[in-house]
């Protein structure tokens, strides 16, 4: 039981860090699509477009690579938007909060991206240590059930002649 306590609180006491490490990625991404966003806005603006029109335009192209491009840059305003909300919110929770929105609607390639470089941390905050007790208390009550279960399975009733 020990073991399994000591695995899982050790696992749930990485949420925070990969909470952190993915916000840090967050910001990264937000200022790239910001970037080439901005050069695409002054492009439209050289020619007398919005971004919405210079996209519209794109998209409404007899060319197959220039629509593509028109939905890639209708795919990056509307991320950017999305990162910079979960962005906003991530800044305004509190530790435990930030997690919580984090699982509600991470950024999938981001989430991929941190968990690739994703290097565990030994929790030092109230949080990992909270959140390493959560794990703790978690793999302790599945050891229970388990148990448990393994003992009502285990008890057979005598046949009776």
């Amino acid at each position: 039981m020990l073991v399994v306590m000591l695995l899982s609180g050790t696992a749930t006491s990485q949420l925070p860090e990969f909470s952190q490490q993915y916000r840090q990625r967050l910001g990264g991404a937000i200022d790239a699509l910001e970037e080439i966003l901005a050069d695409f806005r002054r492009d439209a603006e050289q020619f007398g477009l919005t971004v919405q029109q210079a996209i519209q335009r794109q998209r409404s192209s007899p060319d197959p690579f220039v629509r593509a491009r028109g939905n890639s840059m209708a795919v990056a305003e509307t991320r950017l938007d999305r990162l910079k909300r979960q962005q906003r919110d991530l800044a305004a929770a509190g530790p435990v909060q930030r997690m919580v929105i984090f699982a509600q609607g991470f950024d999938a390639r981001l989430a991929r991206a941190t968990a690739d470089d994703f290097e565990p941390a030994i929790p030092v905050t109230l949080t990992g240590f909270a959140s390493a007790g959560v794990g703790g208390l978690a793999g302790f009550l599945l050891v229970r059930l388990l148990v448990g279960l393994a003992r009502f399975g285990g008890r057979r009733r005598p046949v009776r002649d």
